[in-house]
C-alpha cells in the first residue's frame, strides 16, 4: 500500500516537468474562467456562495451540484482526457485514479474556490455601490 501512495506521488510530482505542461496553467484557467461568471451570476441572482450554499443547505444540493456540473463537467472532462493522454504517453499505462486526482486539482478545486471568491467580491462592490462614496466632500459656492 506505502509503495502504491509514493508511486502515484511520484507521477503527479512528475507531471508538472512533464510533456503537455501547458494543461496545468490552462485547464484552471478554463475552471477559473467560467467559476468567475457563474459566482458573478450568483451574486446578481442573491444566491450565496456556491461551497458555503452547499455544505450548509442540503435541500438545494442536487440542484447546486447540477449548476456547478453544467459549468465545469466540460473542463473536468478535458482535464481527465488529457491526462489519459499524458500517461499513454509517459507510462504507456492508464492509471485511472490519478487522472481523477490530477482532473479534480485541475478543475474542480479552483472552480469551487473561485466561484464563491466572485460572489463575495461581487456582493461587497456592489454594497459599496449602493451605499456611494464614504468621505465625499461637499463642495459649496
Amino acid at each position: 500500500m506505502d509503495h502504491m501512495w509514493s508511486r502515484v506521488a511520484s507521477q503527479l510530482v512528475a507531471r508538472v516537468s512533464g510533456p503537455m505542461k501547458f494543461r496545468l496553467v490552462l485547464q484552471p484557467v478554463m475552471a477559473s474562467f467560467f467559476a468567475i461568471r457563474s459566482g458573478l451570476a450568483d451574486a446578481r441572482a442573491g444566491r450565496p456562495p456556491y461551497f458555503w450554499g452547499f455544505l450548509s443547505n442540503p435541500a438545494h444540493r442536487i440542484d447546486m451540484i447540477k449548476d456547478g456540473w453544467k459549468s465545469v463537467g466540460k473542463v473536468f472532462v478535458l482535464a481527465l482526457v488529457l491526462d489519459v493522454v499524458y500517461q499513454l504517453i509517459v507510462l504507456r499505462f492508464v492509471y485511472p485514479g490519478e487522472a481523477i486526482i490530477v482532473a479534480f486539482v485541475l478543475a474542480i478545486a479552483p472552480y469551487l474556490i473561485l466561484r464563491g471568491l466572485a460572489t463575495r467580491l461581487a456582493r461587497t462592490n456592489n454594497v459599496r455601490r449602493q451605499q456611494g462614496p464614504a468621505n465625499t466632500p461637499i463642495l459649496r459656492e
